[in-house]
């Protein structure tokens, strides 16, 4: 690349939202750059049936449907490379991006689709396990498991959420709680007790998932009593936060205290113009394909009205 040329738009992160960006993007003279990051396309690459996104009535796996994405996007011009940018300096135009560390691109307009990424307990056999029985995205998996009996962990509203909503679809619900309390609010709190096929068990973590090519039960511990016990199971969902992917992007723009990016409402804009979020990176309530898919056309359609006020198209 010349090292004076300023590309009109370049897309930080793939999956649902990048992709989507990256085909209005490139079908509106664009000509855009995406970067794919260390996960090239995204969380669904490691989820295998996906039966809720529009357009597949027979589902689809993660990586295939990721593929396809791609491929709908190069179909139209983008040029998408391998590669993860690792800083970002926006206050200057045009903006400047580092690319693993040495390289650098310029760009008159940056789409951040860097996504969230699920936090784990950490266990071996839960990443072996992991699309095998092991979630953690009861939307996205609990039809699968539709009259089984399954364990949940966590303490907070993420975890009392997921676990209302598998205990209605599943036989038998567990909820695993480190503590003797929850942190959910008050609200999720009574409709946790108040759920009659989910029990609680309180200071409980998981020592072990069980089972070799699927998940077959979780082994647990009381962390007062020391005992230790099978819980026959063929779901387990891991329910204890998200983490999005927004570390380089610190005190250059602004975000919660989680570290989700903050966007004008209704819009994909961040407070600096040209600069745009989609996905994950700034949604913490929906998290889904779709949705994703969704704000990565609006942040495309933002950057195309910025670009065209500022006669960059």
């Amino acid at each position: 690349m010349s090292e004076n040329k300023v590309e009109k738009c370049v897309i930080i992160g793939s999956g649902p939202a990048g992709y989507t960006a990256a085909v209005y993007a490139a079908r509106a003279a664009m000509d855009p750059v995406l970067y794919q990051g260390s996960q090239p396309g995204g969380q669904l690459t490691i989820t295998n049936d996906v039966e809720n996104f529009p357009g597949y009535p027979k589902g689809i796996n993660g990586p295939s449907m990721m593929m396809e994405f791609q491929e709908q996007a190069q179909r139209f011009g983008t040029d998408i490379r391998h590669g993860m940018v690792t800083a970002v300096d926006f206050s200057q135009r045009p903006f400047k991006l580092t690319i693993d560390e040495k390289d650098e691109v310029l760009a008159h307009s940056v789409i951040i689709s860097t996504g969230a990424s699920a936090k784990w307990l950490g266990l071996e056999s839960e990443q072996r396990l992991n699309s095998k029985g092991v979630s953690a995205c009861a939307i996205c998996d609990g039809f699968f498991y539709r009259g089984m009996d399954v364990v949940v962990v966590g303490g907070g509203d993420s975890a009392a959420e997921e676990s209302t909503y598998l205990a209605k679809l599943c036989n038998k619900v567990y909820l695993l709680v480190r503590r003797d309390e929850l942190r959910a609010s008050k609200i999720m709190q009574e409709r946790v007790l108040e759920t009659k096929n989910l029990e609680v068990l309180w200071n409980t973590e998981t020592v072990e998932v069980l089972g070799d090519e699927e998940v077959e039960g979780v082994r647990v511990k009381n962390n007062k009593t020391g005992e230790e016990k099978d819980i026959p199971a063929k779901g387990f969902f891991v329910a204890i936060g998200h983490k999005p992917n927004t570390d380089i992007f610190k005190d250059q723009l602004d975000m919660d205290e989680t570290g989700y990016l903050k966007v004008e409402p209704g819009t994909s804009k961040t407070k600096i113009p040209g600069v745009y979020v989609s996905g994950d990176a700034a949604d913490k309530v929906y998290r889904q394909a779709v949705t994703a898919a969704g704000t990565g056309c609006m942040a495309a359609l933002d950057a195309e009205r910025y670009l065209a006020a500022e006669k960059v198209i």
